[in-house]
């Protein structure tokens, strides 16, 4: 019991840390409060107060004002040496989460998306776009609908860093979280990289299962550099980020209709859908489900990481409006 208490502090403690560190600003217990929601811990005021003081005396944050507090070097690396453990299971949690803050309104192209978020070196950044573009224009990738920031200014939760530009694009949680609102459990499997021939899914190559992982599988093929989007744009074959889902047999019609609603309003993503109890590119199916292939949202980055400009990805990383997203080619 002691061991499982000291563990659950420590969750607390990582959280406060997130939300100190993704502010701009010093934060007070109140609104730290308010964030620790999000992250699904609920932590009343006082007892925030309470976890703040014990984190001032670590060095972990430190008073800033009359009730604000910033997170410290040794707090940014406290939260960079995070347990292991506290991370297992990291990334099913983050999908869950942000398929349920998801809240795009299919008739009026309107309300919260998931993104993720890469940021790249400011003088690199033009370049990568150029890179990039095949890719958006293939259809290789979620969608060709982006959001751009600069330096010092805010994209989703966080903060540009300096000398960086930070990209978003729509990440394929957006078919979990749409149909989730529409009554439809969808099992998110694992992430992987799949063979493309004659433009055409083969077969899996590599995969990592998400409720394993403390990041995002595509982070890490993209930092392995294991992809080969661009030859994909340019020939038809090669290999691509993607992620299997499953969905209960019976849904079907109802996911077709939400697949088509989406295309309409630019985001599509929906590689191969299977037939009922029939494997999908050498993935075996249970009885009455549905496999499910989505490409990527990240294929585009990884295109420019093959060519070697280099950038620092958060799969997953954001919920933004769907309004302040814009075409790809608007920014070339």
């Amino acid at each position: 019991m002691i061991g499982s208490e000291v563990q659950d502090v420590k969750r607390k403690v990582i959280a406060i840390l997130k939300a100190l560190h993704d502010s701009e600003e010093p934060l007070g217990a109140r609104v730290i409060s308010q964030h620790l929601k999000s992250y699904g811990i609920e932590l009343g005021e006082r007892a925030v107060r309470y976890h703040l003081k014990i984190m001032d005396e670590r060095g972990l944050t430190r008073l800033v004002g009359r009730d604000g507090r910033s997170i410290t070097d040794s707090g940014i690396e406290e939260l960079k040496s995070a347990l292991v453990r506290d991370k297992i299971g990291f990334a099913i949690s983050r999908i869950e989460l942000l398929a349920f803050r998801t809240n795009f309104d299919l008739q009026k192209h309107a309300g919260l998306v998931p993104v993720n978020i890469s940021y790249f070196p400011q003088k690199r950044f033009g370049e990568a776009l150029r890179v990039m573009k095949p890719i958006f224009e293939k259809g290789l990738c979620v969608s060709d609908l982006v959001a751009t920031a600069r330096e010092g200014e805010r994209l989703g939760d966080t903060i540009v860093p300096s000398g960086m530009t930070a990209l978003a694009t729509v990440c394929s949680i957006v078919v979990n979280g749409t149909l989730l609102k529409a009554g439809v459990p969808m099992d998110s499997r694992f992430g992987g990289i799949i063979e493309i021939k004659n433009n055409a899914p083969l077969r899996f190559v590599e995969l990592i299962n998400y409720d394993g992982s403390s990041i995002d599988p595509s982070e890490v093929f993209i930092r392995a550099r294991m992809t080969s989007v661009t030859e994909v744009a340019k020939r038809g074959e090669g290999k691509l980020l993607a992620n299997y889902r499953e969905i209960p047999a019976l849904c079907r019609p109802i996911v077709e209709n939400i697949v088509t609603k989406l295309k309409k309003s630019g985001i599509g993503g929906l590689l191969i859908m299977g037939n009922a109890s029939e494997p999908v590119c050498e993935i075996p199916v249970e009885l009455n489900r549905i496999g499910i292939i989505l490409l990527g949202g990240l294929n585009p980055v990884a295109a420019a990481e093959e060519a070697g400009i280099e950038a620092e990805n958060h799969a997953m990383g954001a919920i933004i409006d769907f309004q302040h997203l814009k075409k790809i080619n608007d920014l070339i």
